[in-house]
């Protein structure tokens, strides 16, 4: 009777495990809905720990998360290697950005992030039930990026409270997901924040997903994400005219270093080759 119960366990098992092992497409499915239904998992025990520690919405929070959310990379085969963690020894407010390819940035986010740093995102992800929730907890900076002038208001904002509480803000400039193999022009609204705060531009570059991680073709494996870490842009005594070419500069600088840590793509001399 004991060996009984694991029957259907047996039965449910077997075709899932043929499934894993021939099925690319059922892999990458069940790693992206395994990542999200976890993710919403952690959010729901953070949620009430962020209340406990700091009573509602602060920065502080993004420690309870950083904490919870670290291992997650070991259950979907990832692992990072971090390169020039000296230049995030910086003391006082600045603005990284970072080139924008998933959702899961959020995971190499997390391995690097710095105290008292939360992040500057879409407007519609504080609907997204738990995680929306922890993410208004950790003091993340919503903008409606469909609308210019309230963007604009929330990057004043965002620049006085960087000062006003000494934070560090995250910044995705490309402005949306992109695995392209490139990275996209960058939008001004990272550089009009640190320019109007005064504070450096630490530039963070992700290499290319795309030797694991190819969402057109349904496929997720096991890879190393190489994060690098850029020396800080000054902004000092720079003024609004100067912003276009702050923008200039961090983009070179970022492409020069993805392409570096990217071999399947400077193989390819650009754009990912298939």
């Amino acid at each position: 009777m004991e060996v009984l119960w694991m029957v259907p366990l047996l039965l449910l098992l077997v075709p899932l495990l043929m499934l894993w092992t021939s099925s690319s497409t059922f892999v990458f499915y069940f790693k992206k809905l395994f990542y999200v239904a976890w993710m919403m998992c952690l959010a729901l025990v953070a949620i009430p720990l962020c209340i406990l520690k700091s009573g509602g919405r602060d920065v502080e929070n993004m420690r309870i998360v950083r904490s919870l959310v670290r291992h997650v990379k070991y259950f979907l085969g990832l692992r990072f290697e971090v390169s020039g963690w000296e230049h995030l020894q910086t003391e006082g407010p600045y603005v990284i950005i970072s080139n924008h390819q998933s959702s899961l940035d959020v995971l190499g986010l997390m391995e690097i992030l710095p105290d008292r740093c939360t992040m500057i995102a879409k407007k519609e992800l504080i609907y997204a039930g738990t995680v929306g929730l922890i993410c208004w907890l950790g003091g993340i900076v919503f903008i409606n990026r469909k609308k210019t002038s309230d963007a604009k208001s929330v990057m004043a904002d965002a620049a006085k409270t960087m000062l006003d509480d000494q934070i560090r803000l995250w910044v995705f400039p490309e402005g949306t997901r992109n695995q392209n193999g490139d990275l996209l022009p960058f939008k001004k609204g990272a550089f009009h924040l640190a320019v109007q705060a005064q504070v450096p531009v630490i530039p963070v570059v992700f290499s290319s997903y795309s030797g694991f991680y190819l969402r057109k073709e349904k496929q997720f494996k096991s890879g190393t994400i190489r994060l690098k870490i850029l020396p800080k842009i000054e902004t000092k005594g720079l003024t609004t005219d100067d912003v276009s070419a702050l923008g200039d500069r961090s983009f070179s600088v970022m492409r020069s270093a993805f392409l570096e840590i990217s071999p399947s793509v400077s193989q390819c001399n650009g754009p990912v080759c298939h």
